[in-house]
C-alpha cells in the first residue's frame, strides 16, 4: 500500500520500521522540525527522520498545516493511507479526508480510555493492570475516531512507564501492519467509541514530581514508576532534594516519610512502606540505594526523614 507516515519520537519508530519491512510503499515521512538539544544546543533530527533518511525516504518537516503548503504536497503524493503515530500536530479535515483509507492513528491506550497526551504514564500512575494500543480512524477530534483494532497488554506490578512505552511501541508496530492488510482486503469493521466511557489525560509536568508519603505504599510506588524517566518522582531527605527512580512495595509501618531501615532502604507510607532501590541525589547520577546509603556516613535510620 502507498503510505505517508507521520510521526516524531522513539515511540513511532517501530511502526515505521514494520511498515517498511512489510514492503509497503512509504511515499514520504512527515515529522516535526529538528530541535536543538544538549548543552551545545546542537540541532538534532527526530528519531523518525533518522530512520527515514536511512531508507532514503523523502522527509517533510512543516511548521504548520495552516498555510496549505503541506496539503498540496500530500495531494501530489496521493497516498492511499496516512499513518499517524505520535506526530505531535493536529491535522486539518482536508488532510484527514484525503487518502482512500483515511488517516489511521496508533494511540497508546485502550480507547476511549486515556485520550490525550500521556496515556502510558497515566495508566501506570493509576495502577492499571492492563493497557494496550488502539488503531483508530482519525477524525477532527482528539483520539475520538472509530476503533479499527486493539491490542491488550498486561502491566507488570514493578514495570516503569519507560519500560511499558517500549513494549507498547512494539505492539503498535504489529497492529498497524494488521490494519493495513485488513484495509487492503476490505475486512476492517470500524466501531464507534463510547464517549460516556472516555477519560482524558494532559501532558506531564515537573509539578507532578512531588511524592506524598502520606499516600499508600501502592500509590507512592505507582507514582515513582509512572514518572520514570521524566519528570521523575522526587522528595527531600533531611532537606536535600533527591529523585527516586525505582521502588518496591513492602511491609512496614511508621510515620509517613520515616526511614524504617537503611539496608535495605525502606520508607514508611500512610499505609505500608516502600523500599527504594534506585535513587539520585541532586547534581549526581542515579545510583543503587546501597551505594547511596554508604554515602550517608554512618547515619542512623531514625535520623532520616523523607518529605515533599
Amino acid at each position: 500500500m502507498k503510505i505517508v507516515f507521520m510521526g516524531t519520537p522513539d515511540f513511532a519508530v517501530p511502526c515505521l520500521q514494520s511498515l517498511i519491512d512489510d514492503r509497503n510503499e512509504i511515499a514520504a515521512v512527515f515529522t516535526q522540525p529538528d530541535k536543538p538539544k544538549g548543552r551545545g544546543y546542537t540541532l538534532t533530527p527526530p528519531p523518525v527522520k533518522e530512520l527515514a533518511v536511512r531508507y532514503k525516504i523523502p522527509v517533510y518537516q512543516p511548521v504548520t498545516f495552516k498555510d496549505g503548503q503541506a496539503f498540496e504536497i500530500l495531494k501530489a503524493l496521493a497516498p492511499e493511507m496516512i499513518v499517524v503515530v505520535a506526530y505531535g500536530k493536529i491535522l486539518p479535515k482536508e488532510v484527514i479526508d484525503l487518502p482512500k483509507f483515511g488517516c489511521v492513528n496508533i494511540h497508546a491506550s485502550l480507547l476511549p480510555e486515556y485520550r490525550g497526551a500521556a496515556p502510558i504514564q497515566q495508566a501506570v500512575l493509576d495502577g492499571r493492570k492492563e493497557t494496550g494500543v488502539t488503531a483508530q480512524q482519525m477524525d477532527i477530534g482528539i483520539d475520538t475516531g472509530d476503533i479499527l483494532m486493539k491490542s491488550v497488554l498486561p502491566v507488570g506490578e514493578n514495570e516503569t512507564a519507560d519500560e511499558l512505552h517500549d513494549r507498547l511501541s512494539l505492539a503498535g508496530a504489529e497492529l498497524i501492519v494488521k490494519v493495513v492488510h485488513a484495509a487492503a482486503e476490505g475486512t476492517l469493521v470500524p466501531e464507534k467509541q463510547d464517549d460516556s466511557k472516555a477519560t482524558h489525560v494532559g501532558k506531564l509536568t515537573k509539578e507532578m514530581s512531588e511524592i506524598d508519603f502520606g499516600k499508600t505504599a501502592a500509590e507512592v510506588h505507582n507514582k515513582v514508576r509512572g514518572l520514570n524517566s521524566w519528570p521523575s518522582a522526587s522528595a527531600k531527605l533531611n532537606g536535600k532534594r533527591v529523585k527516586i527512580h525505582r521502588t518496591l512495595v513492602v511491609s512496614g509501618s511508621g510515620k509517613p516519610g520515616q526511614v524504617l531501615s537503611l539496608n535495605p532502604l525502606i520508607v514508611a507510607c500512610g499505609e505500608g512502606a516502600v523500599q527504594i532501590t534506585e535513587i539520585q541525589p541532586e547534581g549526581k547520577r542515579k545510583m543503587d540505594a546501597r551505594a547511596f546509603v554508604n554515602g550517608l556516613h554512618d547515619c542512623k535510620a531514625e535520623e532520616l526523614f523523607f518529605n515533599s
